[in-house]
């Protein structure tokens, strides 16, 4: 079998940027880059283009931004026309239909945030974080019609530090996942790589992120309170409520606390709030509905929480 001369790349977010610079700093004929149409954003909701198709009007690639790709015939016949050697798939946010899994000889070929079968799903290195793992990875695989069951290629593990969130482990991955699969092609063209299926007894789902993940329930530890707003960090964060307004937690650590379940104390400058099984956490940084992002000691001043009270609603 020939070597992959001619790539197509279909990603958006920013996690997909170094794997496609790096397709091309290897020397890869990218003949097309598919991303998602470009979307309203901010306060004047102008339309902004994905990450992805920056770099690649930076890089003067082609690019396609088709709104449906299942039964799209003129996309279909576009791809048709460039007969792919493969399909490059990093973030791309579309189901890839059953017409592109059988185009290109070499596979639809995906970069995968986790050590499949753990995590299959939209948010694998939220959900790695939030669930309390100390290490995950990245794996490519080839794309079939299952929710990322496809054949595993490579696998590569990445610690996670005690202080990461999503938003500081997402770009290691990234890159490590950039070399991967530069590696990946390279095992391809000399046929060194050995496809294995995946032991679907050991998959685990990491569904895609809601705005009520992000609710702290403090009927939880400490540790796991702290892990989910790491790994909900940036988006859906950490938050409860304080006299019935939204309040988000950015920062905080756990601490010996003997409190009941959501209950705060604050003591010489420093708010305490309890956590399930006779933990607790100390808030750092918070936000109310409304205001600015603040010190716990300014929140202190600002609201004067008395003993006793506390966070949410209690069950």
């Amino acid at each position: 079998m020939p070597p992959p001369s001619s790539l197509v790349f279909c990603g958006t977010p920013s996690f997909a940027v170094p794997t496609l610079e790096k397709l091309v700093e290897t020397g890869f004929a990218l003949r097309l880059v598919v991303t998602q149409p470009d979307r309203p954003k901010g306060r004047g909701m102008e339309f902004s283009p994905s990450p992805v198709k920056k770099r690649a009007l930076e890089l003067e690639l082609p690019i396609s931004q088709p709104d449906k790709i299942k039964n799209n015939e003129d996309f279909k016949g576009r791809l048709s026309a460039i007969n792919p050697d493969a399909i490059i798939v990093v973030g791309y946010g579309r189901i890839i239909p059953s017409w592109m899994l059988g185009l290109p000889v070499f596979g639809n070929l995906n970069l995968h945030g986790s050590l499949l079968p753990k995590y299959r799903g939209a948010a694998p290195i939220q959900w790695a974080i939030a669930r309390g793992e100390t290490v995950t990875g990245v794996t490519t695989m080839r794309i079939d019609a299952g929710l990322d069951t496809g054949d595993i290629l490579l696998q590569q593990e990445i610690p996670i530090a005690p202080e990461d969130t999503a938003d500081s482990l997402s770009p290691r991955m990234a890159a490590t996942g950039a070399d991967l699969m530069i590696e990946t092609l390279r095992g391809l063209q000399s046929g060194t790589i050995h496809p294995r299926q995946q032991d679907d007894t050991n998959a685990t789902l990491a569904p895609i992120l809601e705005k009520e993940d992000g609710r702290i329930d403090f009927h939880l530890t400490a540790v796991e309170i702290l892990n989910r707003l790491r790994g909900f960090t940036p988006w859906p964060g950490a938050f409860t409520s304080f006299r019935n307004k939204n309040l988000h937690i950015w920062s905080a650590k756990e601490t010996d606390g003997n409190l009941k379940k959501a209950e705060i104390r604050v003591d010489d400058g420093h708010v305490f709030v309890g956590c399930g099984a006779e933990s607790a956490i100390e808030l750092l940084e918070v936000q109310i509905e409304g205001k600015k992002r603040t010190p716990a000691i300014d929140f202190i001043h600002g609201y004067r929480p008395y003993a006793g009270e506390r966070l949410g609603l209690s069950r």
